[in-house]
C-alpha cells in the first residue's frame, strides 16, 4: 500500500510549501488542513494512512488532533515536525504523544526525500511502540538547545511559556497557587540558566520571551 498523507500545518505558507514539495516527489497528499475541524473531516473522507503534522504553537494543540485521529485509526502513521528538540516548550510531553510517532527536527531535514522516508517508515510500528526521533545531521545549535533546555525543570519551562503567552507574574502565581515573588524567583533562575545577563537597557521579560521564541523557531520581530 502506498503512502496516503494528510498534512496538517497551521501556517498557510508552510502548509502549501510542504504539500507541494511532497507532491513533486510523487507522494499522494490526500488533504491539507490548518485547523482541527478541517483535519478531522478530511481524515474521515479521504482515509489517509499517514498523518504529517506540525507541532505548532497555537490555540489548537496539534497533538490533540493527532490523538483524536489515532483513536479512530489505530494503525495510522504519525510524523510530527518540530522546530525545537525540547517539546516541553510547546506544552507537550513525549510520553503523551501517540505511540510509534516519529519526531522530525525541522533543521535536520535537508532534503524532501528524507521526509518522504520518515513518512513511509511511520507506518511500521507495533502497539505501544515508543516515540522516536528521526536521526539526521543534528547541528551544533540543536545539540546546544537540547543541552541547555535539559537544565530547565518542567516548572521553569511552563512558567516561561506562560510569560511568552502574555501572562503577568501575578496571573501565573494564581495559576500555580504561589506568590508573585515565587514566580519572580523562578524567572530569575531561568534567566541565569539561559545566560541572560542583567542589563538596565533591556527589559528582562522581553529578553526571556525572545529566548523562548528563538528556541521554538518563531520570529522575534
Amino acid at each position: 500500500m502506498s503512502d496516503r498523507v494528510l498534512v496538517i500545518i497551521d501556517d498557510p505558507f508552510e502548509l502549501s510549501s510542504v504539500g507541494a514539495a511532497l507532491k513533486l516527489h510523487s507522494v499522494d497528499v490526500v488533504g491539507e488542513a490548518r485547523k482541527k475541524s478541517a483535519a478531522i473531516n478530511l481524515f474521515r473522507s479521504m482515509q489517509p494512512n499517514v498523518l504529517l503534522i506540525d507541532m505548532h504553537k497555537t490555540n489548537e494543540s496539534s497533538i490533540d488532533i493527532a490523538i483524536a485521529i489515532r483513536k479512530e485509526a489505530p494503525t495510522i502513521g504519525v510524523v510530527i515536525l518540530v522546530a525545537c528538540a525540547d517539546v516541553r516548550l510547546f506544552g507537550e510531553d513525549v510520553s503523551s504523544l501517540p505511540s510509534g510517532s516519529l519526531l522530525v527536527l525541522k533543521s535536520t531535514i535537508n532534503t524532501v526525500n528524507a521526509l518522504c522516508d520518515a513518512i513511509s517508515a511511520s507506518r511500521s510500528f507495533e502497539p505501544d511502540t515508543p516515540v522516536s526521533w528521526v536521526n539526521g545531521g543534528v547541528t551544533l545549535h540543536d545539540k546546544e538547545s537540547r543541552s541547555l533546555m535539559s537544565k530547565l525543570s518542567d516548572l521553569q519551562i511552563e512558567t516561561l511559556r506562560h510569560v511568552a503567552n502574555g501572562l503577568t507574574n501575578a496571573e501565573i502565581g494564581r495559576l500555580r497557587f504561589v506568590s508573585e515573588k515565587a514566580i519572580e524567583q523562578i524567572l530569575s533562575r531561568v534567566a541565569i540558566t539561559l545566560n541572560i545577563q542583567p542589563d538596565h537597557r533591556k527589559n528582562m521579560r522581553v529578553q526571556l520571551i525572545n529566548e523562548y521564541l528563538k528556541w521554538i523557531g518563531a520570529p522575534t520581530h
